[in-house]
């Protein structure tokens, strides 16, 4: 009868042990996968990006970049030639090519 009950509590914590592999699986596929594939997309994004491009910064701002360097860019805003802001390549939300007209 004692090893009837030990092995019943050996079950109990591999049953146990199942229960948190498959939380710990579910909460990688719903948080930090997702994650993972956007910070790709984002990087991938920035490292395409060229001179000319329109862009649009995560302040809300749209302009031209006119020059890239290692880890920042020089963004023209407006329709003001004098208005450049030379900024990191992280500030950078969304790139859109340009079109070749």
């Amino acid at each position: 009868m004692y090893t009837l009950a030990a092995q019943a509590g050996g079950a109990n914590w591999a049953l146990l042990i199942v229960v948190y592999v498959l939380i710990f699986g579910g909460f990688w596929f719903i948080f930090i996968r997702p994650q993972k594939k956007e910070q790709k997309r984002v990087q991938a994004m920035i490292a395409s990006m060229e001179v000319g491009d329109s862009v649009l910064t995560t302040s809300g701002f749209y302009g031209v970049v006119i020059d890239i360097n290692d880890s920042d860019v020089i963004v023209e805003f407006g329709s003001n030639r004098n208005c450049r802001i030379p900024m990191q390549k992280a500030a950078i939300a969304q790139v859109e090519k340009a079109s070749a007209e």
